[in-house]
């Protein structure tokens, strides 16, 4: 699934994505960690995978978009 990196915080590695309807949804350390990505910048179109549904739903690995 496509988003759009929307918040970013470096200490905590945590942040928010867009998907393309305009939901945010958020991620932790742990999916950051597992994408390998050093900094992530808003804007930044990326590539994520997801568990859960509606409220419930959480980012588990979040890296770059690549054509």
């Amino acid at each position: 699934m496509q988003a759009t990196a929307y918040t970013y915080d470096q200490e905590t590695r945590s942040g928010s994505v867009l998907l393309d309807d305009g939901t945010p949804v958020p991620f932790d350390a742990p999916a950051f960690d597992a994408g390998g990505l050093r900094l992530l910048r808003p804007g930044q179109r990326v590539r994520i995978e997801v568990t859960g549904e509606a409220e419930a739903r959480r980012v588990t690995l979040i890296t770059l978009q690549t054509f």
